[in-house]
């Protein structure tokens, strides 16, 4: 997605802006529906259902809020946020698939209010909040309490894909 230009942890925070308006959003975009048309050719082809869920972490589950909202159900049947970043709320209401929005509420990357904004703006969705996670709790944990909410964001991931996409089948 990011053209061999991946942000690496490591790297200076100050060259975080400067990475990400390198980013051609939309060219991620068009990536991931090229992408995931080919897949759902080859899934129907093989006899499998059609419908995807789609993830997002940070940056991700930012961007996950334009395709679903550009995507309208024609390919994906739920969505999972985990963080997202950079939210663009005027596209929220166009999403018409179920959408599951999690973070920390010690997370000034992605604040709580906004996803709210998310919440009452899309069909379908649900947010959870963890007390007292920051960014990035889930797939960085950084403590034993981290971990033990992580598991459970995982474990609520696990079930909102299985009820979105295979208990209607």
């Amino acid at each position: 997605m990011f053209r061999g230009n991946p942000w690496r942890k490591d790297e200076s925070k100050a060259l975080f802006e400067q990475w990400i308006g390198s980013v051609d959003k939309q060219q991620v975009v068009r990536d991931i529906f090229t992408s995931t048309k080919w897949m759902a050719n080859e899934f129907v082809a093989a006899g499998i259902s059609r419908k995807f869920g789609v993830i997002g972490f940070c940056f991700g589950g930012g961007l996950l809020i334009d395709i679903l909202a550009q995507d309208q159900g024609s390919e994906f049947g739920v969505g999972i946020s985990f963080y997202g970043t950079r939210i663009d709320l005027s596209v929220a209401s166009k999403i018409e698939v179920p959408l599951l929005l999690i973070a920390g509420d010690n997370d000034p990357l992605c604040p709580v209010d906004v996803l709210k904004e998310v919440e009452n703006n899309a069909n379908g969705c649900k947010m959870v909040v963890f007390e007292g996670r920051g960014h990035g709790f889930v797939h960085r944990p950084q403590s034993l309490e981290d971990d033990k909410d992580a598991e459970e964001a995982f474990l609520m991931m696990r079930n909102w894909l299985h009820d979105g996409l295979l208990s209607e089948n």
